[in-house]
This record gives C-alpha cells, sequence and structure tokens, in this order.
C-alpha cells in the first residue's frame, strides 16, 4: 500500500473502510478501522461526525468504479439483451476472483437493516440506479412488462451475489442463463 501513505487522511480513511467493511462487515470498529488508515480517531471525527458516514462516503465512492466494472460503457457496442447478459457475465466472473464476497451494496443493506442509516440511503439508491438501468434497457429491448423483468433481474443479481459472495453457489454461467431464460420470456431480442 505504498500509495496509500501518499493519500490524504480523508482518501486513506475512505479506502480503508471500503476494504474493511467489505471484507469484515460493518461491525468493524473505529479503532481498527482509524488503525488500518494510518489516520487517528480525532483526525477521523475531524473528517467525518460518525463511522456511519465513513461508511457511507465509502460506498458512494466506490459506486463508479463498481459500476463501471459491471456495465458496459456507453460507447460499447451491443444489442439491450447483449447489455443486460455483460452485467450477469461480469457478476460470474467476479465471482470466481479470491476475494469475492457479493455486492457490497446488498452487503451494507443486509447487514444494516435499518433503511434509515446513512449507509443504507447510499446502498439502496445504488440498487435502484441498477434497477433503472435495467429497466430502460428491457424496454429498449422490447419487454413485454420492463418495470417487472427489471425487477427479476435484480432478484437474479442479488440472489447471484449473496449465493455466491456466501460460497454457498459456483455461478459457472448458472446466472447468465437464468437471465437467457427471463429475457425469452419477456420477448427481449
Amino acid at each position: 500500500m505504498a500509495t496509500t501513505e501518499k493519500a490524504s487522511p480523508r482518501d486513506r480513511l475512505l479506502d480503508a473502510a471500503a476494504e474493511l467493511f467489505y471484507r469484515d462487515g460493518v461491525s468493524i470498529g473505529v479503532e481498527a478501522l482509524c488503525k488500518s488508515a494510518g489516520v487517528s480517531k480525532r483526525s477521523m471525527y475531524q473528517l467525518f461526525d460518525s463511522k456511519d458516514e465513513v461508511l457511507a462516503a465509502s460506498l458512494e465512492r466506490r459506486a463508479p468504479g463498481y459500476a463501471a466494472r459491471l456495465v458496459p460503457g456507453a460507447d460499447d457496442a451491443g444489442t439491450p439483451r447483449e447489455r443486460i447478459l455483460y452485467i450477469f457475465e461480469q457478476v460470474e466472473k467476479a465471482s470466481t476472483e479470491p476475494g469475492f464476497m457479493g455486492c457490497p451494496y446488498l452487503a451494507a443493506l443486509v447487514e444494516l437493516k435499518d433503511p434509515g442509516h446513512p449507509a443504507s440511503v447510499v446502498a439502496r439508491a445504488s440498487k435502484e440506479r441498477m434497477k433503472d438501468a435495467f429497466r430502460v434497457q428491457a424496454e429498449l429491448g422490447g419487454a413485454r412488462e420492463p418495470d417487472l423483468l427489471a425487477r427479476q433481474l435484480m432478484l437474479v443479481f442479488d440472489g447471484a451475489n449473496a449465493r455466491a459472495g456466501a460460497k454457498l453457489e459456483t455461478l459457472d454461467g448458472l446466472t447468465v442463463e437464468t437471465v437467457r431464460t427471463l429475457l425469452d420470456a419477456a420477448g427481449v431480442a
């Protein structure tokens, strides 16, 4: 982590939070977070009002990179069907990585169980953006019920992330085939 030492205390806290909360869960203590970031508790509280705000800010900061890893770029060619399938191909690919623990936004929502928690608000917004993106692609692809298909795709996405993240399931084509079946049934060309 040589580059981390040159980063600001805020960036070091957010980097450490993203790593620790994803790997170990949101119950990580302030001391462990600060120690990992190389930042004093006093500095953390000067930058953030609470650990909850650090978690929320780390999830918010992570969103663009997370989306870029999953979603094909705007310039990438492909039909709406191909764009949807691409996302599930990326989930399957990511699920084979040793540190894969599933979707960080789903994990935060499940662990926190408090819809008003600052990190839950960020995580829920991320999930809504993804569902909206699925709905847009479903509409562009001619789905008979794009809202329903978007909800079904979210169910597969979250289910695949949860099961693979908990090491209960190996995805190996399972999600892609499931999504193909849903796309066929919805009339997405």
